[in-house]
This record gives structure tokens, sequence and C-alpha cells, in this order.
């Protein structure tokens, strides 16, 4: 009984150091969101030309293009576990949605807006391909929480509130991994939480989508501490270049050939074609395996 008693003990630790790396997000639509095809993969993988095609990905895909996607690429269900939630933190009052398990989450995901969004294009299950229908249902399954929230500014102000909004939800998760996307303007607060030495060691990744690059990254906390990066950019990009994004993903593996760190090109792909395009499912996952 003493035996059989310690043994139990013994699986109850060894599970509660692993919650991270036993963690994926379950299938959802996966057929319909994956990447049409690969053009050129180097670096074992790591660096992508995926194909992207406007009158196939946008045209075909939506029912109103860039309005209203059509409906097989939904699951409009998961409207019923989603919140509108005020914060109130030492940061400030944080309006966030929240979708899913909101105490006790198995793990974190925050999408950051860009310049001129808000806490509503995250969770907008409509446009985007549909892109954050998908994650909303994935992060739920997995009894994970998928948060989008309003923020100050895209500065020191704006980052202490996501900071503050990380540590919200880790009081009841302790060992939730936390993966934070930033779209266009809002890499700003991807790269604030980089150097973060009280949040970098909650991160499970970044994933930054349409973004600009941090070139101090590699003297930061989550560099440190290998924390996966997704750069996801599209080749005709007029706001961010690519090549840019190109350069920064080279830097860091030149500085640690080994880092965890992906790059995906779509090519002839715009502003906020990694936004509809990027496999969250795909790239959680190998964020989950890399940490």
């Amino acid at each position: 009984m003493r035996r059989a008693a310690i043994l139990c003990a013994a699986l109850i630790v060894v599970a509660g150091i692993v919650p991270a790396a036993a963690q994926r997000l379950p299938p959802q639509k996966d057929d319909r969101f994956a990447y049409p095809g690969v053009l050129v993969s180097e670096d074992g993988g790591a660096y992508r030309v995926i194909d992207y095609d406007e009158m196939r990905d946008v045209n075909r895909r939506d029912a109103v293009p860039e309005r209203r996607v059509h409906s097989q690429y939904i699951s409009l269900g998961i409207r019923r576990n989603q919140a509108d939630i005020l914060a109130r933190t030492d940061a400030g009052d944080v309006m966030h949605v929240a979708v899913g398990r909101r105490t006790g989450s198995k793990l974190i995901v925050i999408y950051i807006h860009g310049q001129g969004g808000s806490r509503k294009q995250g969770v907008d299950d409509l446009m985007f391909g549909g892109n954050f229908n998908r994650i909303k249902n994935m992060v739920a399954a997995a009894g994970g929480v998928y948060l989008s929230p309003d923020f100050a500014n895209f500065g020191a102000k704006g980052a202490a509130q996501v900071a503050a909004l990380i540590k919200v939800y880790r009081a009841t998760a302790p060992n939730a991994p936390v993966f934070v996307a930033c779209g266009s303007m809002g890499g700003a607060i991807c790269w604030l939480l980089s150097r973060d030495p009280a949040v970098a060691p909650m991160l499970g990744g970044l994933l930054l989508l349409g973004s600009f690059p941090d070139p101090d990254f590699t003297e930061s906390p989550a560099f440190r501490d290998r924390v996966p990066i997704l750069l996801a950019q599209g080749s005709a990009d007029p706001v961010m270049p690519v090549a840019k994004t190109e350069a920064f993903y080279r830097s860091i593996r030149a500085a640690a050939a080994d880092y965890p760190v992906r790059m995906l090109r779509f090519e002839t792909g715009k502003h906020g074609t990694p936004i509809r395009m990027t496999d969250w499912r795909e790239t959680i996952n190998w964020m989950l395996s890399a940490k």
C-alpha cells in the first residue's frame, strides 16, 4: 500500500513538471488551413517560402473578399465560450476578450493588434479567412484561454498592461506557457515583453505576424531563455519590408545556430497575409516541443 502511494505521488510530481511538453493544440479544420504549397525550404524547414495566391486564398475562400469567410472555414459555437472582461491591474484597467478556460488554463495565447485595431480584431470570426476563429476553437478545446486585449499604446505603458494581464491569468495557471502573437505595429509589445525579466520565463513563444525586427533581441532575457520565435511576412508587404525580416532571421541563427526560430515568407503576400495564412496549430505545437 505504501509503495503504491509513493508511486502515485511520483507520477503526480512528474506530471506536474512536464505540462507544456504534453500539451498540444488539437486538430481543427487542418485540411482547410494547411499551407497550399512550399516553394522553398531551407535550414531543415526552419525557413520556408509559402505559395500564396490572392485569387485562391482570398477571393475563393471568402464569401465577401476580406470581409466574410465561407462558412466551412469556421465553427461559431465557440462564441458561447467567449466573454468581454475588464481586468483591474496595477498597470490600469485592461478591457479584453477571453475565450476558453479562464482559470487553471493549460496554455495562454494572446493576440496583440496593430495600429488602428482593437480587442475586437483578434476575435473576429469572419475576417482573415477564419483564422482567428480557428485559434479560438483550438485553444478552448485544449483547455487553454485565448485573449485579445485593448492597451494604452505600443510603448512601455501598453506593454505593462499586457504583462499585467498575463499575470492575472497565470495566477491560477502558474505552469501555463504563454504565447504572444503580435500583428504589425503590435510587434513593439512582443519585443518589450521579451526584454522583461519577469515575463520572459513565462513565454512559450512569440509570433511576429507582418511585423518588424528587434535588432537587440539577442541581448534579451527571452533570447537567453530560448523562447521560440516565428517570423511571418508577405514578400510584397509595402509596410514592413520582407528583406529586413529575413536579415533578422539570419542574424538570430548566426548568434545561435540551433536557436528555435522559424521564418515564413508568403510569396506575393501583402501586409495582412500572415494573419490570414499562418498555421497556428503547426506553429504553437512546434513551439511547445521546442521550448
